[in-house]
């Protein structure tokens, strides 16, 4: 592609060299770089990219987009100056695979809780209804049915475009997509057209990189003031920002509730650890899911598919089918008679769902031993909260190490401890090494309790100053309980 074409749409300040170039390739990783690219310089969080731009020509680089020019230029290499690099590489990489998001439908989920759910069951009922359908999850990333380790919640905008280049080539005709609160601040969704967005809940999160909560929230609200008129925008009128998030919002919008009126809605009737009997909309159905937040999942769910054009008694049937998310409220029974269940829960308003709609099925008959942690190098405001909820509603509570990154596991254990009072240490104890914490917890079960290991869900590794060693909580739970 000519490198004038990819620039169409870009904001050039000025230019040195010539615009009429081939261009192979784009990138903003300097060791990716081939023959013919285009490296585009961003000054991230970690480090600047223009420091780079010497090796990405080393490497074959024929152009740079960059910020500033750099005070060597090497001769026959194109310089392109614009003012924010981050702003204008989502326009390049939808430019340079051809705009593959208005050649699907594309769907984002943000909020702090159930965008994994949500984006995988859409993904899963799709294909159900017989189409070709993307996933950009935490968990991974599909195209139809084949795998693409995910390594980020959202990809970057080149590697993402890259991905749903490939959808459209596959056939797809959806694609579903989770969008994190960094992935909007780094516009890494930029220059990509969705046909909707759904606004799960915002609790505290990711406050370490955001600052402040109400700049978290408005990165959420800001996927939501980019949506055009065509699509629409499902906000969950439960939560206190659900109306915050769509105040701007140019799209056909919609509500969904299990408390309140609401375009959609929801009442739980039973609930067991099989699962739910729900009524949706003035219909029943029941559901293999448990807990009341993930009412306002399928709710969501349920919205989505009816704005995508699906019959609602059609979508019931299938919502009937649909099975758990890997590692989101997961159980595996043990043959004593007790249960574990591993869930990704990591923020103090997860934890409290979670242990909600554990005691919603209990009801009292049965003990809660809940063991979890908190990970390295994040907010570190949520750790004394994270062990006052994980003690308010269990009966023991076992804090340990989940990834400690570059911290000292023992570091942020003291943090959690340091939100917890006399009478409630009396429940608590910490084991570091976060297996003989899972093995201690279940020696303290007996018949009819349950387990609950947050914090780590679907991940299958431990990082460790900067070394992810593989470790899985069903894995260790499955060998405790002596069963494959």
């Amino acid at each position: 592609m000519k490198l004038s074409e990819l620039l169409k749409n870009v904001e050039v300040l000025n230019i040195l060299g010539k615009d009429d170039i081939e261009i192979t390739g784009v990138n903003i990783d300097s060791r990716r770089i081939e023959d013919g690219h285009l490296f585009i310089a961003i000054p991230g969080t970690q480090t600047d990219g223009h420091k780079f731009i010497p090796k990405a020509i080393e490497q074959g680089a024929a152009a740079v987009l960059c910020e500033y020019f750099p005070n060597k230029r090497e001769p026959g290499v194109t310089y392109i100056a614009v003012a924010s690099t981050e702003d204008e590489v989502g326009k390049v990489a939808t430019a340079f695979y051809g705009d593959p998001s208005r050649k699907l439908k594309l769907v984002g989920v943000t909020g702090t809780n159930g965008k994994t759910t949500i984006a995988t069951l859409l993904y899963n009922m799709f294909r159900k209804f017989g189409h070709k359908c993307g996933l950009l999850s935490t968990v991974c990333n599909y195209i139809e049915d084949k795998a693409i380790p995910a390594d980020h919640t959202t990809p970057d905008p080149i590697e993402l475009n890259h991905l749903l280049a490939q959808m459209v080539e596959a056939g797809c005709e959806y694609a579903f997509m989770e969008c994190s609160s960094h992935a909007i601040a780094q516009k890494r969704i930029g220059g990509l057209t969705f046909a909707g967005g759904i606004f799960t809940n915002l609790t505290r999160d990711h406050l370490d990189y955001h600052g402040t909560f109400e700049n978290y929230r408005n990165a959420k609200k800001a996927f939501f003031d980019g949506l055009p008129k065509e699509a629409f925008a499902i906000t969950n009128a439960d939560d206190k920002n659900g109306a915050v998030m769509v105040q701007n919002c140019k799209a056909q919008i919609k509500t969904y509730s299990t408390r309140t009126m609401a375009d959609f809605k929801a009442k739980l009737i039973e609930c067991h650890f099989e699962g739910m009997y729900l009524d949706i909309n003035g219909k029943e159905v029941g559901v293999q899911f448990i807990g009341k937040f993930n009412v306002s999942n399928l709710l969501a769910v349920y919205g989505a598919a009816v704005m995508l054009g699906k019959a609602p008694e059609d979508i019931l049937v299938i919502l009937s089918t649909l099975k758990s998310v890997s590692g989101r409220l997961e159980p595996i029974h043990a043959p004593e008679g007790y249960t574990a269940i591993v869930d990704y829960a990591h923020t103090p308003d997860a934890l409290e769902n979670v242990l909600n709609a554990i005691h919603e099925v209990l009801d009292g008959k049965g003990k809660v031993i809940t063991v979890c942690g908190a990970g390295g190098n994040r907010d570190k405001g949520k750790r004394p909260l994270m062990a006052q909820e994980a003690v308010k509603q269990s009966d023991r509570v076992i804090i340990t190490s989940d990834n400690p990154r570059f911290e000292e596991p023992q570091d942020i254990i003291n943090d959690m401890l340091a939100g917890l009072d006399q009478k409630q240490m009396k429940k608590v104890i910490s084991i570091v090494d976060r297996r003989e914490a899972i093995r201690t917890a279940c020696m303290m079960a007996e018949k009819g309790d349950v387990i609950l290991i947050a914090g780590k869900g679907h991940e299958d590794y431990q990082e460790i100053q900067g070394v992810k060693h593989h470790f899985d909580d069903k894995e260790v739970v499955r060998e405790i309980f002596n069963i494959k």
